[in-house]
């Protein structure tokens, strides 16, 4: 019955601190939701932005109660970004105390890079990819035989479509990480990666057809940071296995020499 006690103890430790860091990491949420439901109008200008860019100047709300809903919908998107890194980080106060001090700092360079590489996709779905998707998708409105066709965007549907472009773009940068990763944990190889080149092109291609329009210009916005990211994360991986290589073999020639002064 002992046995059974200790072994069910640290169980319940776990499960415990996994509730206080799901906790604060909720706390965090509602309190960037809190406060971004108040700047929500703002918010929204911001996300409209884009819009004016490409030459519209009107958006449309079809539903009585979708001017609410939008800024519920808007706050809940921005406090989920500004929240991000406080959740990242009660999730690696959570997995830390399991790991050795090595791991740990082989592990925090990943942590650090990440909310980084995310804000940088999403600053260039919104600053580059959606005006041009847009100028492209806006394209099309014009004289059809002496009937005017006007592009009117549903503010519904031109949300989704931005924060498809924003989570995807940002998504998609952190394919460093994975990669990173997936080789720290003896998942992949180096050679594997290098090896897998080509079709790491054509899933860069199939990825950007995926989440952007079918236009050429916004696919390639896309894909050819994902194909960069890629070779760049390769190099990262090279440099990184070297040096690990290094250590063990001094730490090896260090184990030696002790081995050899307690003879």
């Amino acid at each position: 019955m002992t046995e059974i006690d200790d072994t069910q103890a640290p169980l319940l430790d776990h499960l415990i601190e996994l509730r206080r860091r799901l906790i604060w990491s909720i706390v965090s949420l509602l309190v960037a939701f809190g406060g971004c439901l108040y700047f929500a109008r703002g918010i929204l200008g911001f996300l409209v932005a884009p819009l004016k860019v490409a030459g519209q100047s009107k958006i449309i709300n079809t539903e009585i109660f979708g001017g609410f809903l939008v800024e519920v919908k808007v706050a809940f998107f921005a406090g989920l970004m500004i929240a991000f890194p406080v959740i990242a980080n009660q999730l690696w106060k959570f997995i830390a105390p399991g790991l050795y001090r090595r791991e740990k700092q082989a592990l925090l360079p990943f942590l650090l890079a990440t909310p980084v590489l995310f804000i940088a996709g999403a600053a260039m779905a919104y600053y580059v990819a959606i005006p041009v998707a847009l100028r492209f998708l806006l394209g099309f409105q014009g004289n059809l035989g002496g009937v005017e066709q006007q592009a009117l965007p549903d503010v519904n549907s031109y949300l989704k479509f931005v924060m498809q472009f924003i989570f995807g773009f940002g998504l998609s940068f952190l394919l460093p990480v994975l990669l990173m990763l997936l080789e720290h944990a003896g998942i992949v190889t180096y050679e594997q990666l290098k090896g897998a080149w080509r079709y790491a092109i054509v899933a860069a291609v199939a990825i950007a057809a995926v989440l952007t329009p079918p236009d050429i210009g916004s696919q390639l916005l896309l894909a050819g940071p994902l194909i960069g990211l890629y070779f760049l994360s390769l190099i990262a991986i090279y440099f990184t296995r070297r040096r690990r290589e290094r250590t063990a073999a001094a730490e090896a020639e260090s184990a030696d020499s002790a081995a050899q002064s307690a003879e």
